[in-house]
């Protein structure tokens, strides 16, 4: 995908100027050591959760939803510990952005990388199967210093955030695939490369199946099934994480998936959401839990989160 098409004067309107304010800070952030990035980032989120309830709530929503046996008190710990660790991500957002290689080397750890090198060997390529935590974007970032990886992208309504991700990703990826690109994305596995798929968000009916996540429906993609039965390339579990005591990331692989794809689609996307459950349980706080995992129900059921406050006082006009 390219940014070719960007016009920084066209952007320069007063209702633009949060978004540069915004962009600002971020570049002021990654010039401050970790750990004061942490401690900065626990701030943003503590205030990110005060100015937006409505995602608090959606936040809540997927918590009590998937960890019915936290008590309320854990419960609300988690929705707090989240809150800190998106607002960590921003501060790793800027890391991934402006963050010089020889600094971010050092703190990557990668576990189980023999199985993404003995597919690379065998020629066959790979598929990453990955989720959305709040690590992904820096983790990515320091995995493509040393090794080769695309991925897609989803254009973000913020056009100065859209330029400035795409930017970023164009520069560290090996290449970026615009979600139509479906056809593109499996002739480069099929060339002996690394595709990273996330499959773990709610994008409507098309193209996935209901399946439980953490024990409820969820409409979930089958993207990997598929990928997989066209590429013949195998498909490898893909976790990042954030390590205590500002120890830096992990990024882990596990071994492929056996007799995948399977039966039916819906067998596969149901083990692909169990291991996407195991790496949540790994660390809870870090899953990007902001993300209405149940907006799409199945035929008859209600919905479970509120709407938009803008769209409720348009609809009551």
């Amino acid at each position: 995908m390219s940014t070719k098409d960007f016009s920084w004067q066209h952007y320069l309107a007063p209702k633009y100027w949060p978004s540069w304010l915004g962009l600002g800070s971020m570049r002021i952030l990654a010039l401050l050591p970790y750990r004061l990035q942490l401690f900065a980032g626990r701030r943003l989120g503590d205030l990110f959760a005060k100015l937006s309830p409505w995602r608090r709530t959606i936040v809540q929503t997927n918590i009590q939803l998937c960890f019915p046996e936290l008590s309320a008190t854990e419960q609300q710990q988690l929705v707090r510990d989240h809150f800190h660790s998106l607002g960590i991500s921003i501060a790793e957002t800027a890391l991934a952005w402006w963050g010089k290689d020889k600094r971010l080397r050092k703190m990557l750890t990668i576990e189980g990388y023999e199985h993404v090198e003995k597919a690379l060997n065998e020629k066959t390529g790979a598929i990453l199967l990955g989720a959305h935590f709040t690590t992904t974007e820096l983790a990515g970032r320091i995995f493509t210093i040393d090794h080769k990886l695309a991925v897609s992208y989803q254009k973000l309504r913020n056009p100065i955030f859209d330029h400035m991700t795409l930017k970023a990703r164009n520069k560290c990826m090996d290449r970026v695939f615009g979600r139509d690109e479906i056809r593109a994305t499996f002739r480069y596995v099929k060339q002996n490369h690394l595709m990273w798929i996330a499959v773990d968000q709610d994008a409507g009916i098309e193209n996935s199946v209901f399946v439980p996540f953490f024990g409820i429906q969820a409409a979930s993609q089958t993207v990997a099934s598929r990928m997989a039965k066209v590429t013949k390339s195998p498909v490898i579990p893909y976790i990042s994480r954030r390590l205590d005591n500002a120890q830096g990331y992990l990024v882990k692989f596990l071994a492929p998936l056996d007799n995948f794809p399977g039966a039916t689609l819906e067998e596969d996307t149901l083990r692909t959401n169990q291991i996407i459950e195991q790496f949540i349980q790994e660390a809870p706080e870090q899953y990007l839990w902001v993300h209405r995992r149940f907006k799409t129900r199945p035929e008859g059921e209600a919905k479970l989160y509120s709407k938009k406050p803008r769209r409720a006082k348009r609809n009551k006009k």
